[in-house]
């Protein structure tokens, strides 16, 4: 069964660090281009940052430039996003996700290019 199990998340005061995890399971995630996206109570989705199959390129919202990180270790199948000085006005539930197609060399952060899901982790920012 192919799925993208998230990892991390919490609660977490305003300037601090936290690190989600997204693996997969029944297929190598490094084929894949994967994005992050988050969702906060009353908002829309929003595509929060993506990384290429090859790990090449990424991209990230400006909202989140300079403090997020998005990065690869295919040898655990897993893409981590590093998230530094964490504002309140982060606060949603994060998912990971997988490309439709394989092999991309490069990445989107518009949620119909992906295919697969995580099943969310709730971040939550505040003192």
């Amino acid at each position: 069964q192919l799925q993208l199990v998230q990892s991390g998340g919490g609660l977490v005061q305003p300037g601090g660090s936290l690190r989600l995890s997204c693996t997969a399971y029944g297929f190598t995630l490094d084929y894949y281009a994967i994005g992050w996206f988050r969702q906060a109570p009353g908002k829309e989705r929003e595509g929060v940052s993506c990384i290429s199959s090859t790990g090449v390129k990424t991209d990230y919202a400006g909202s989140v430039k300079g403090r997020f990180t998005l990065f690869r270790d295919n040898a655990k199948n897993t893409v981590y996003l590093e998230m530094n000085s964490l504002k309140p006005e982060d606060t949603a539930v994060y998912y990971c996700a997988s490309d439709v197609n394989p092999h991309s060399d490069s990445c989107s952060r518009d949620s119909r290019r992906y295919e697969s899901w995580g099943q969310g982790t709730q971040v939550t920012v505040s003192s």
